[in-house]
């Protein structure tokens, strides 16, 4: 099978190579003054690229169209070797996170739109009233202050945490990544960028919890305790609390689950919040220079293995 796809593979590229030439030849007879090699090898690179983009794109939409399942085949052929994303801690302050989220989001957004019948349907048929949709409120909320002082401690006190913190800082990269991607969106690169641990998009997530909490947890506070606050600032935090509420949840429902669940690559969904691993196809895929890393970290650890083992080595020495 490899092999077979490996020759289809060859004998696209060479038939990209030869209409590559072709256009390049047909171009050179329009041009006044003609294509030097110079001219040629640039314009190769240009039309190269753009055929290739076209040809994934179609490919994919076939695989995708027609037999959907096929690419997951291929990959669980043979047992691949899974790389450790997210740790146990992790993954348990995430589900305590999107259970209370969830929670905060139905008990929540009926209350921003109280005329609707979807509102009044969820706030006295499924929950009794609105006693008891404030109490499934103020419920979720302690699970999200909870998960939220849980992550400043194992970002703090952990080393893996430590460790994703900063790789998760906003740096000069992630904007040449960022046009780099829009301009492979619209066709003028042949892939989008390389990405390691963490893309701009990822950031982009969890710079937006951070803001979310922020804003919901201070507000909800108030509005809790609002005999301890002068009305205006009551006020402040309602409006504060419902807008912030309502763009949560578009962000949660439109980006985080299109990136990380609705997206073709992934779909029907991601199960690494739930075991924490990627196959190595994945992390080629999706982490290249985090895969990089791992690989050239366990080469110098083997190399160093065999430098102490080695016993002509230490005759030399």
């Amino acid at each position: 099978m490899n092999d077979k796809i490996r020759d289809k593979a060859q004998q696209r590229q060479s038939l990209i190579n030869d209409l590559t030439e072709n256009i390049i030849d047909t171009t050179a007879t329009l041009i006044d003054k003609g294509c030097d090699q110079e001219l040629r090898d640039k314009m190769a690179a240009e039309i190269s690229e753009r055929i290739n983009f076209e040809v994934n794109v179609t490919l994919n939409e076939m695989v995708t169209k027609y037999c959907p399942q096929k690419i997951r085949e291929q990959v669980t052929e043979a047992e691949e070797r899974r790389f450790l994303r997210f740790g146990v801690n992790f993954r348990i302050q995430h589900v305590l996170m999107f259970i209370s989220v969830i929670v905060l989001i139905i008990t929540g957004i009926p209350l921003k739109f109280p005329e609707f019948a979807i509102s009044k349907f969820i706030i006295i048929d499924i929950f009794g009233g609105l006693d008891n949709s404030s109490l499934i409120h103020r419920i979720g909320a302690v699970g999200l202050i909870i998960v939220g002082l849980w992550h400043v401690f194992y970002s703090a006190l952990s080393k893996m945490g430590r460790k994703d913190f900063w790789l998760m800082i906003p740096r000069p990269r992630d904007i040449l990544d960022f046009f780099h991607t829009i301009l492979y969106f619209i066709g003028r690169r042949g892939s989008g960028p390389k990405q390691g641990r963490f893309s701009f998009i990822e950031k982009f997530d969890y710079w937006a919890v951070y803001w979310g909490m922020v804003i919901m947890i201070g507000s909800g506070i108030i509005l809790w305790y609002k005999e301890y606050f002068p009305k205006y600032i009551y006020d402040i935090a309602r409006e504060a609390h419902s807008d912030e509420g309502l763009l949560a949840t578009l962000a949660i429902v439109i980006w985080h689950f299109y990136n990380v669940h609705f997206n073709p690559e992934v779909f029907p969904g991601s199960t690494v919040w739930l075991h924490g691993q990627l196959t190595e196809s994945e992390m080629k895929h999706h982490h290249p220079l985090e895969y990089a890393e791992i690989v050239e970290a366990e080469s110098n650890e083997i190399q160093a293995e065999r430098q102490t083992t080695d016993p002509s080595e230490e005759n030399v020495k």
